[in-house]
C-alpha cells in the first residue's frame, strides 16, 4: 500500500528524514519509535501529504505521489479522503464552532449531501460515545474528549489508513486504556495503522511491527515490536531508553524509562 524509496527531507537547511525506505502492506499495525526530532513526525506528514520529498520516490496505492499532483485539489482530496491523520495537538485539528460541524466537516468538503453525511457524523458520534457533546464547542471539552473528536472527524471519511502522530500523550490512563482497545479493534477490522509514539508500555497492543529511528534521522531497524523492546542495547544505543535492573526473587526484571522526550 505504501512504498517509500531512498526519501530525503529537509528544511530550513535541516536534515529531518535519511535515505528512509520503507514498504507497508494494507492491514499492518506499524509503530513509529525513536527519540524526539528523529524524523517520526516529519515521516507521518510526508505520508500523508503535508510535505513532498526533497529527494527519492513515495507511492501510495502504486501512485507516485508529488509535490506538484498535492498542488491539484481533486488529486489532494482523494489521498486524503482515504488517508486520516490524527495530530499530536487536538487543538490544531479543530476548529468549527460544535463536535457535529467538526464530523461534518470533511464528508461536506467531499461533496457528500446532507442526508448521507448527517448519518455518517451520527455513526462517528455512536461509535465514540461523543452523543451527549454534539452541539457542544469543542474547545469546550477535556483533552480526551477533544481527542475523541478529533478521530470521529478522521473517521467521517472511512479512510483506509490512520495516522496518529502520539495519539497517547496528554490522556489519563483510562482514556489511553480505551484508545488502545479502540485502535486494536480498528486494526481488526481492516483499517491500516501507522503510529508514532514513545509509549513503551502499549506500543506492543497497538502494533505488531516496529520501525526505529535513530538521530540521525534514519531507520536503524524494521521487525516485529515485541523483538526490539526486547533488544535493550539497541534501545540504548539510540537514546530512547536508560536502563535499570531490578532483582525481585532471584530474576532479573527490566524497567523502561522514557528518556529525553
Amino acid at each position: 500500500m505504501i512504498e517509500i524509496k531512498n526519501v530525503y527531507y529537509s528544511y530550513e537547511g535541516v536534515n529531518a528524514l535519511n535515505n528512509i525506505n520503507l514498504h507497508i502492506e494494507k492491514g499492518e499495525a506499524i509503530a513509529l519509535m525513536g527519540p524526539n526530532g528523529s524524523g517520526k513526525s516529519t515521516l507521518l506528514k510526508l505520508i500523508n501529504g503535508i510535505v513532498s520529498a526533497n529527494h527519492g520516490v513515495y507511492k501510495f496505492d502504486n501512485e507516485v505521489i508529488t509535490h506538484k499532483k498535492l498542488q491539484d485539489t481533486k488529486f489532494a482530496k482523494l489521498l486524503h479522503q482515504k488517508m486520516g491523520f490524527i495530530f499530536q495537538n487536538s487543538d490544531t485539528q479543530l476548529f468549527c464552532s460544535n463536535v457535529y460541524d467538526e464530523i461534518a466537516f470533511g464528508p461536506r468538503q467531499m461533496g457528500m449531501n446532507e442526508i448521507d453525511t448527517d448519518k455518517r457524523v451520527n455513526d462517528c458520534l455512536d461509535l465514540l460515545d461523543l452523543q451527549e457533546f454534539s452541539y457542544r464547542a469543542p474547545y469546550h471539552l477535556s483533552g480526551g474528549e477533544k481527542r475523541k473528536v478529533a478521530i470521529a472527524c478522521v473517521l467521517s471519511l472511512n479512510p483506509e489508513v490512520l495516522v496518529l502522530d502520539e495519539p497517547m500523550n496528554g490522556l489519563d490512563p483510562r482514556t489511553q486504556r480505551w484508545l488502545v482497545e479502540f485502535l486494536v479493534n480498528l486494526n481488526k477490522a481492516g483499517k491500516t495503522l501507522i503510529t508514532s509514539t514513545h509509549n513503551l508500555e502499549l506500543v506492543q497492543e497497538i502494533s505488531r511491527r516496529a520501525i526505529l529511528f535513530d538521530e540521525r534521522h534514519m531507520i536503524v531497524a524494521d521487525m516485529p515490536t515485541g523483538k526490539l523492546l526486547e533488544d535493550i542495547d539497541l534501545l540504548i544505543k539510540v537514546n530512547l531508553v536508560d536502563k535499570y535492573y531490578h532483582m525481585h526473587e532471584g530474576k532479573d526484571h527490566r524497567h523502561f524509562h522514557d528518556h529525553n522526550f
